[in-house]
């Protein structure tokens, strides 16, 4: 999926020269967790978001370092902190190090990208100009409007959708391919076999829930403690 089909195309920004309370303002008044700061020419130079105001004078929550941390972090440090506390226009509260996402690119690349650094918004570029933003509420929108489609439905046979079940385990590389069995029958799937980790049973029994014509998943899969051989988990039929 494209960054393009998710994001928020409706954009949103200020200039540098923006006092500080006016941005703050724009973000209640929209609603938005963060802004792209965009200066004359059209450049991005900086986002604003909610965290670059959490330590504010005005508030009381500027940050206290004991004495012997003062030191090591020194003036520089002390500094920045004491201009961000203190600023009023949001050139001076900004954070100046950007990630951005073209508009082509791949979500997942976004997603990697947000998770990599941190960052809960993206702006969104084409041809070296902001043209929306990536947020993570836009990935849960996407996300819901995916699950709300509706259920892809096969009618292939029981041998065929068994033979796609199969290809699909086999294609994992945790796939317990040589130690399990899959049966289908009427859209029901029956998974027999012996695992040696309960995370991989959770990951096959969502796999094989969400193939296409499946329409049930009954577990029978017993989980055996690799070094000992200890029966951690039976199928639920066969408890004690």
């Amino acid at each position: 999926m494209k960054v393009a089909e998710v994001m928020n195309h409706r954009l949103v920004s200020v200039p540098p020269q923006t006092p500080m309370l006016d941005a703050l303002r724009l973000m209640l008044d929209e609603k938005l967790s963060g802004l792209p700061v965009i200066d004359a020419s059209g450049a991005l130079v900086g986002i604003v978001s909610e965290g670059d105001f959490m330590h504010r004078a005005e508030l009381d929550t500027e940050r206290r370092h004991p004495r012997w941390l003062r030191l090591l972090l020194g003036p520089g440090r002390l500094a920045a902190e004491y201009v961000g506390e203190h600023a009023r226009r949001v050139e001076e509260v900004m954070t100046r190090e950007v990630y951005s996402i073209a508009e082509d690119g791949e979500l997942a690349d976004a997603v990697a990208l947000m998770e990599r650094h941190r960052i809960k918004r993206l702006p969104v570029t084409k041809d070296g100009r902001v043209t929306g933003m990536l947020s993570r509420a836009d990935l849960l929108r996407a996300l819901l409007s995916a699950g709300s489609a509706p259920a892809k439905t096969v009618d292939d046979d029981a041998v065929a959708l068994r033979q796609r079940i199969v290809e699909r385990i086999a294609r994992q590389s945790w796939g317990p391919s040589a130690t399990v069995s899959v049966n289908v029958r009427d859209g029901t799937v029956d998974l027999h076999g012996v695992l040696y980790d309960d995370r991989v049973r959770d990951a096959l029994c969502v796999m094989v829930e969400n193939e296409p014509g499946v329409q049930r998943v009954r577990d029978h899969l017993t989980t055996i403690e690799p070094n000992t051989g200890t029966v951690v988990r039976m199928p639920p039929g066969l408890a004690a």
